[in-house]
């Protein structure tokens, strides 16, 4: 929720990161940066661990982008590589239509235009009294939002690492 509260804008350039616990200005960011913001909060550095898990098993991961090797600047701010890691540490959880299967603290990943526009955020503790379910924590292009989106879009992944 902190998120919120800073980050106010939306920027997807390729920046060079420090490593590890490198990261974007807090006042921007993409909608993974709200995870990576989270799990750092939690002690857990998401560049490091993804880097790691790719340079050991690079091929388990999409090759959507043409690299040959890991890139510890991007590859962490990657929707597919985040929905990769999360599998690969077991954390999977079924896609459903059903509102109570998604908890506060979940991940949830979207196919935002089923071309593969990928978007990725956080199940909150806010609850929406009219849907009747928790709203999403994520960074669709206007900063770090709460809102209540958790089906606007096609589920394409949905993850409980904690």
């Amino acid at each position: 929720m902190e998120q919120t509260r800073i980050t106010k804008g939306y920027d997807p350039r390729y920046v060079d990161l420090k490593y590890p616990n490198g990261d974007v200005p807090m006042e921007t960011g993409v909608c993974t940066d709200v995870l990576i913001r989270a799990f750092r909060n939690t002690g857990i550095d998401l560049q490091k661990e993804i880097h790691e898990d790719m340079a050991a098993h690079f091929s388990s991961y999409p090759q959507n982008w043409g690299l040959r090797a890991p890139d510890s600047n991007i590859d962490h701010r990657r929707v597919p590589n985040l929905q990769t890691w999360f599998a690969r540490q077991g954390k999977s959880l079924p896609v459903t239509g059903n509102s109570d299967d998604y908890k506060p603290g979940d991940i949830v990943a979207w196919d935002l235009n089923g071309k593969g526009v990928l978007h990725i955020g956080f199940v909150s503790n806010l609850w929406s009294e009219a849907s009747r379910r928790y709203w999403i924590i994520h960074n669709i292009g206007g900063g770090t939002q709460a809102e209540d989106r958790l089906f606007d879009w096609k589920v394409i992944g949905h993850y409980r690492y904690f």
